[in-house]
């Protein structure tokens, strides 16, 4: 599966290495729930990275970079769900439209995208678009259950709480998943998220997982 970089841009790291919130006990967790999970889904991301690659071409996955556990930067996995000249599409459509830019500049999300494809929609209502960040659970860049992983601009949003989201991997879930996503204004995100990880526990995540699903099935907040 092909893979390209959507921005390569490099962030410093902090002057303090922190040590990412759970230790041991949830890395473990990760890493034996992230390979049961590849190995009982595998047949449905080869049948995703097909349908993509037939409508739409290459590449199936590109690699967004994000602000990870300590600021280091890393590249976020996703399957492909824009169009290729997706940041010059985006870029004429906030000039264009002035609602739409003041609304990315608030939640960094659009809810009509014009740099969405059709079978990119319907991934990102699935959630199935962030199947491959799987791998970045493995690689230790992401964890099962965490704060949404951020790009370098949000950081000035969290304010004082960034240090705790610098504490932590970023999740392929987490409590904003859960809470409504895109319908939660984004300082009750960094509120929910300063929650978790203030009180974090094994069973925490557990219960995030459980109810990630149902959540997914509602699609509530997702576009």
């Amino acid at each position: 599966m092909a893979i390209q970089n959507s921005a390569d841009r490099t962030t410093t790291p902090p002057r303090h290495q922190l040590r990412p919130i759970g230790g041991r006990l949830k890395r473990s967790f990760d890493v034996c729930a992230a390979i049961i999970a590849l190995v009982l889904l595998l047949p449905l991301i080869l049948s995703i990275s097909a349908i993509i690659f037939s409508l739409n071409g290459g590449p199936v996955i590109i690699r967004h970079r994000r602000i990870g556990h300590a600021g280091e930067s890393f590249g976020c996995l996703k399957f492909r769900t824009m169009v290729k000249n997706a940041e010059d599409v985006l870029a004429r459509h906030l000039r264009e439209d002035p609602k739409a830019a003041e609304e990315w500049e608030k939640q960094r999300k659009l809810c009509k995208d014009p740099r969405v494809t059709k079978i990119g929609s319907i991934l990102r209502k699935t959630s199935l678009d962030e199947l491959p960040q799987l791998l970045n659970i493995l690689n230790g860049d992401m964890s099962l259950v965490g704060p949404r992983p951020i790009v370098e601009d949000e950081i000035p949003k969290y304010g004082s709480a960034v240090r705790l989201y610098l504490q932590a991997r970023p999740g392929l879930t987490g409590a904003w998943q859960v809470n409504g996503r895109s319908d939660i204004e984004y300082q009750k995100r960094v509120a929910l998220d300063s929650d978790y990880l203030t009180n974090w526990s094994l069973k925490t995540d557990v219960i995030i997982i459980l109810r990630t699903l149902p959540a997914v099935i509602k699609a509530r907040g997702v576009y």
